[in-house]
């Protein structure tokens, strides 16, 4: 679910304009072999992780929980926060999580036209680099990462 917001939020007189962001959750979902639950979305083709915007009174791992079964039929249980990337043109922080699927099938919805279960590799040549990164960072151990990106290329000092 893609929304979209005013960038400006309202001013007095006195204050500044002050921008407002909108936050998307992604679940990196790994199977036991490796592969990785992924999504050829029906608006533009483009493969990606599955997620979208978080609805306001909802906490992050319950998007993530939400947002993976409504795109592709899968439940998944979440493990741990891997990422948090900033599209600077748009104003979108997303939150990405690695998770594991624990139930549930893969199926097509309104916003996916094909689900699939790649390998890194495949993910790194279907994706997107500002996708594919999201993965990657999800495969790798350690702290999270935090990256910006103009929608297309990741910041080089990310």
């Amino acid at each position: 679910m893609l929304m979209y917001m005013s960038n400006i939020h309202q001013e007095t007189p006195s204050t500044p304009p002050t921008p407002l962001h909108s936050v998307s959750v992604a679940g990196i979902v790994v199977r036991e072999d490796g592969r990785v639950l992924t999504i050829k979305r029906a608006d533009n083709g483009t493969w990606e992780p599955p997620g979208g915007v978080l609805e306001l009174a909802e906490a992050p791992e319950d998007g993530v929980r939400r947002e993976v079964y409504e795109e592709t039929g899968v439940k998944v249980q979440v493990d741990r926060l891997t990422g948090v990337y900033k599209n600077t043109s748009r104003g979108i922080v997303a939150l990405v999580f690695r998770c594991r699927a624990e139930g549930g099938y893969e199926q097509l919805s309104d916003e996916a036209s094909a689900v699939e279960w790649l390998t890194p590799d495949e993910v790194t040549s279907r994706m997107a680099e500002v996708y594919a990164v999201r993965v990657t960072d999800a495969l790798s151990s350690g702290a999270p990462r935090v990256r910006a990106h103009d929608g297309r290329r990741l910041a080089r000092d990310s």
